[in-house]
């Protein structure tokens, strides 16, 4: 077996596919998708989310100063996909792909309601670097589906909102659960006799 060595590229997979709402009033909603976005600080809570500066969204987000991060489903995936290839200087995008924009919590940007979780950010620091500029935000609000959280446990399910992931050019669904944080050192409780 041997390997093969590539340019220099973005080969981190899989990823979240998200639909990243904006905009501070009806006639300037916005949906964007994208793939490059992620955590990157738990307190105070902090993401990011990476776009160019040709895409439409990118003055709304300049000027605005906040955005909705909403999560996407199996059912999602077309309007998902659709919203990313799409401008929204040509269409309506939560018209054509039958989405509803309903209010945040703490910021002006919309959520999508169809989303099982949106997470509402603000937009602290914006830094170029290169062929994307990269959004800091912290994260002010999470609203989630009740529809998805377990009557026992109140734990979010996230096998049953049936999360997407993109890799490579491609959408897939969220596998079965193997194991969680920490099970791989957790003591084996002892046989009793």
């Amino acid at each position: 077996m041997g390997r093969i060595k590539w340019k220099p590229g973005t080969m981190l997979y899989p990823l979240p596919a998200v639909m990243v709402s904006c905009g501070h009033s009806p006639q300037d909603f916005n949906i964007i998708t994208i793939a490059w976005t992620g955590v990157v600080n738990t307190n105070p809570p902090m993401v990011y989310i990476s776009v160019r500066p040709s895409r439409h969204s990118f003055d709304i987000l300049k000027q605005t100063g906040d955005f909705v991060i909403n999560l996407t489903t199996k059912k999602l995936a077309f309007a998902t996909d659709w919203n990313g290839v799409k401008s929204g200087k040509d269409f309506d995008k939560a018209m054509k792909t039958h989405l509803t924009y309903g209010p945040s919590t703490e910021i002006e940007s919309p959520i999508i309601l169809e989303s099982p979780i949106n997470i509402e950010c603000r937009i602290t620091q914006i830094i170029p670097l290169g062929t994307h500029h990269m959004f800091l935000a912290e994260v002010v609000a999470v609203q989630a589906d009740d529809q998805f959280l377990d009557p026992v446990t109140g734990k979010f399910d996230m096998k049953k909102a049936e999360l997407i992931a993109y890799v490579h050019g491609n959408y897939y669904e969220l596998g079965d659960l193997i194991g969680h944080f920490g099970y791989s050192v957790k003591k084996k409780k002892k046989k009793r006799l």
